[in-house]
């Protein structure tokens, strides 16, 4: 998926269809799905779970590892919040009680490269 640039950022359109590719991996949990979305050196990371996955081969063997765990169902309901110059940020509530924020950086062709959510339980 290219990346069209407009001053330098991925443009909405662009951020959107990556973010549905990822809602269709998580929900597939294709291990050719998982890796069509990063780099092959890239980072993806979660906090506060200490999530450090380094390489693509590294992060679909920890995507795949979460399948059981989201069983069930889900949802991810999101927006982009700021298209940036380097980075998009994507703001959603997943799984019906989590607040994310996403922190997305892309390669030229379109696939991430640094991938950083950031996820708290929302409460009362």
């Amino acid at each position: 998926m290219p990346v069209s640039r407009a001053g330098g950022s991925p443009a909405f359109p662009t951020v959107e269809d990556w973010v549905e590719q990822y809602l269709r991996a998580w929900r597939s949990n294709e291990p050719d799905d998982i890796r069509a979305l990063f780099t092959q050196d890239a980072e993806y990371h979660e906090t506060p779970y200490e999530t450090h996955w380094i390489g693509r081969a590294a992060i679909v063997k920890g995507w795949r590892s979460r399948w059981n765990w989201q069983q069930g169902g889900w949802t991810f309901d999101w927006q982009v919040v700021s298209p940036g110059q380097e980075q998009v940020v994507v703001e959603g509530v997943g799984l019906g009680n989590f607040s994310n924020v996403w922190t997305l950086e892309f390669a030229p062709d379109g696939r991430c490269r640094r991938f950083h959510m950031v996820n708290q339980e929302i409460t009362g």
